[in-house]
């Protein structure tokens, strides 16, 4: 949604059960868009037949965190619309941003540092809350409400994502969904899932601010 990482995430967990392993690791075949990290660990723990424990997983991850940075570096892009958004977002007065991600806190932080767009969410929901995608929604929503000092009705509230799992994120919560073909399902997969919107990408400034607002 907000990155094209080129598979540097995968690459970097390939990289890190390779160190646990001890031998070459394959995860090609795990379905993990939509995801949470937490989810991703459980199902190569299945795949590997690792008894998943908490010192295992914690192993994993700390050797996935220290080998994200690099792999960043040689693939990962911002996407089309990304800084504009997010900037404008920022300086609205009449809009609150959040991050919503299957990914861990500090792995977050490293991808969009990278980049220096961390500093665009104040609050946030991620796996380090549930490795269920959809358990996450109340997570943000009760962090918007404390961080804005707000109680935001539904209809004002939008989950922007490029997943199905995204999409039924916010419908469990019963808010709004934004759908962006910017991951690895088509505009019609999409909308197949009945999204209340849908663009390209956030390329279109007028189109976004007008789905939004």
């Amino acid at each position: 949604t907000l990155l094209a990482s080129g598979g540097a995430g995968m690459r970097a967990l390939e990289n890190a059960l390779t160190k646990l392993l001890g031998a070459p690791a394959d995860l090609s075949d795990i379905d993990w868009a939509g995801r949470t990290d937490r989810w991703i660990t459980e199902a190569i723990f299945a795949k590997y037949e690792i008894e998943p424990t908490p010192a295992r997983a914690a192993q994993l991850i700390d050797a996935y965190l220290a080998s994200l940075p690099d792999h960043l570096a040689q693939s990962t892009r911002v996407l089309p619309g990304v800084r504009e958004r997010l900037a404008e977002a920022a300086t609205h007065g009449q809009v609150v941003q959040g991050l919503l991600t299957g990914n861990l806190e500090r792995g977050a932080k490293i991808k969009l540092g990278h980049f220096d767009l961390w500093h665009y969410f104040p609050f946030g929901a991620f796996a380090d809350d549930s490795a269920q995608r959809n358990d996450l929604g109340p997570h943000a929503l009760r962090r918007a409400h404390a961080h804005a000092q707000y109680q935001f009705d539904p209809d004002d509230v939008w989950i922007i994502g490029d997943t199905p799992h995204d999409i039924a994120c916010g419908k469990v919560i019963g808010v709004r969904t934004l759908a962006l073909a910017t991951g690895h399902h088509a505009q019609a997969e999409l909308e197949s899932h009945h999204p209340d919107a849908f663009l390209a990408d956030l390329s279109d400034q007028s189109a976004f601010w007008k789905i939004v607002l």
